[in-house]
């Protein structure tokens, strides 16, 4: 199982906590988005993955990448619809 963020639109408390559960875990924690992150240090357990800038391309990575029984966090109602 991993956990997969939406991390273009995570507000900075929700990937905290995702940050914070990854570590207690043990669990694979991959950061998707448009943009550069810096990941904090201290943090064994996450990824972060870079797509091109445009609509919808962090959210059609995670639907290609994610697999059954992995966890998504996201507020994007459209990509929910579609990993459900």
């Amino acid at each position: 199982m991993k956990l997969w963020l939406d991390a273009d639109a995570a507000p900075r408390d929700v990937k905290e906590v995702c940050y914070r559960a990854s570590d207690r875990l043990g669990l694979e924690t991959i950061l998707v988005a448009n943009q550069r992150l810096q990941l904090p240090a201290g943090y064994a357990h996450l990824v972060a993955v870079r797509v091109d800038g445009g609509p919808d391309v962090a959210d059609r990575y995670i639907a290609e990448h994610a697999a059954a029984g992995d966890v998504v966090v996201t507020a994007d109602i459209p990509l929910a619809a579609l990993l459900v």
